[in-house]
């Protein structure tokens, strides 16, 4: 039986479903907002995400997200270098970084370990954090203090 809707609302309901926590009925109450809604919201919605598409990388460092090569925190002199704090998701520097207790530097895995999603080390920023471990001692300057901040799953 041929579906009663219009294709682009159908792929916008379809595009909205494939986001991480949103159902198919979230997915049809934010298309059908949307259409409810003044024009410019809309449009303000679209080019939002067109500009983090097209403004907003991995911090060369961190890969904390990033408008620049270097995201804000690692460029920020006054940061502890001594200090890492390694994360999963750029989500979890955000929730740290509100309770404005820790000062130093981040590195941001991109993921966890879950070999049932097949996920392996191989596909998270680990090579990375070893070769800037390394990179910190060579330079004299080694870090003092690595704190896990993952979640304390298997």
């Amino acid at each position: 039986m041929p579906t009663p809707l219009i294709e682009p609302v159908a792929r916008l309901i379809e595009s909205f479903a494939r986001l991480p926590g949103i159902g198919p009925k979230t997915a049809q109450r934010l298309t059908y907002h949307l259409l409810r809604a003044p024009d410019g919201e809309a449009r303000t919605l679209a080019a939002a995400l067109v500009d983090v598409r097209d403004k907003v990388v991995f911090c060369d460092q961190c890969f904390n997200i990033s408008d620049a090569p270097l995201c804000p925190i690692c460029r920020d002199p006054a940061r502890d270098g001594r200090r890492l704090c390694v994360v999963e998701e750029p989500l979890d520097v955000l929730a740290l970084e509100r309770t404005s207790e820790f000062k130093g530097l981040y590195h941001v895995l991109h993921g966890a370990i879950s070999p049932i999603d097949g996920v392996g080390p191989e596909r998270l920023k680990i090579r990375e954090l070893l070769a800037r471990a390394d990179d910190a001692k060579r330079a004299g300057e080694p870090f003092e203090e690595v704190i896990l901040a993952t979640n304390p799953t298997l």
